[in-house]
């Protein structure tokens, strides 16, 4: 079901010109080639090639903001790319969720973080979503 706004539209994760535009949305670091190596929005050190890599300490996976399991769907808004095991804790919260894996200068370390979607996210998803919050 596509709309008029592009970032709408559903698209296919599986697409490689999908999944980089999704690590485009990672946060770039000054010093650090943005190709290679970004952070996530809990902060911690992603590296693209290792997409899908649970093995990996910097292995990352596609986060859907609003989750799944509370009706999100593959839309490029409500996609981004988070470390794999903060994807797992972060589970199926939405828009206040914790994370395990934090940067501690060029390496990750786990430490539980509290984090929120910003407000202009949320704004874009609970009119897609027609999310009502408490």
């Amino acid at each position: 079901m596509a709309t008029n706004s592009h970032s709408e539209e559903l698209v296919d994760i599986r697409d490689d010109k999908v999944i980089q535009a999704i690590w485009e949305k990672g946060i770039v670091v000054e010093g650090f080639d943005p190709a290679l190596y970004r952070r996530d929005s809990a902060g911690a050190w992603i590296i693209r090639e290792s997409y899908g890599n649970r093995d990996s300490d910097y292995g990352w996976e596609i986060d859907h903001v609003y989750p799944q399991s509370l009706g999100g769907q593959d839309h490029l808004v409500n996609l981004r790319p988070m470390h794999w095991r903060n994807n797992r804790s972060k589970d199926g919260y939405y828009p206040h969720y914790e994370t395990e894996v934090v940067a501690d200068g060029n390496r990750n370390i786990e430490k539980i973080k509290g984090c929120t979607v910003n407000t202009k996210l949320q704004k874009a998803l609970n009119t897609l979503y027609n999310i009502t919050n408490d």
